[in-house]
């Protein structure tokens, strides 16, 4: 099943994988897609978020793509949200790169999201929501176990790192739709505390 999103067709995660751009319309041209994460001390995590970034832009249905982080990582979401604006975006879609919707969503990046629309008042900027809960996270979740049990098959040993660290396994990187949910999910410590 494909379902439309601002003249972007989105693949139901059930159905088949990945997305598919449709031709950009005037409209979308002038969008911006602005990416927040929380950021991290470790490098390459943040990394992942540049990285996804440049995938989104290369698939071409929104001309602007840049990356930000709410702390520990430049550029932040206020440098993120100007340079959108210095590259000549109308409008921006703020897309949390958060799994829930806890008080970094609901207040912190609700905050940046007021002072870019006071930075910027011909500037239209829209907050979306936490990628989950979500059925792709669901099956995201499901995999993740399967390769957690297939890679660990026959092991007495617990860990409590994440399978890469502690395997010596390299996770799999895919360029569908659910690389985004695999990418925010490599991020969180798996006590559940930040890194």
């Amino acid at each position: 099943m494909t379902t439309m999103i601002d003249s972007v067709a989105y693949n139901d995660p059930n159905t088949d994988q990945g997305s598919r751009a449709a031709p950009m319309s005037p409209a979308d041209a002038m969008t911006a897609v602005l990416l927040i994460a929380h950021g991290s001390r470790h490098a390459p995590a943040n990394d992942d978020l540049h990285e996804l970034a440049a995938r989104l832009s290369a698939r071409g249905a929104y001309s602007i793509v840049e990356p930000s982080f709410l702390e520990l990582a430049e550029p932040d979401i206020i440098a993120g949200g100007d340079r959108c604006v210095v590259r000549g975006a109308t409008r921006v879609l703020m897309i949390p790169y958060f799994l829930s919707a806890g008080v970094h969503l609901r207040r912190d990046l609700t905050a940046a999201r007021d002072a870019l629309g006071e930075r910027h008042p011909t500037v239209t900027f829209v907050l979306g929501p936490a990628l989950g809960p979500d059925p792709w996270l669901d099956r995201l979740v499901v995999e993740r176990i399967q390769q957690t049990a297939a890679t660990h098959a026959g092991s007495h040993l617990a860990t409590s790192g994440s399978a890469d660290e502690t395997s010596g396994v390299e996770p799999p990187r895919s360029q569908d739709a659910s690389t985004a949910c695999a990418g925010a999910a490599s991020a969180i410590d798996t006590n559940g505390s930040k890194e």
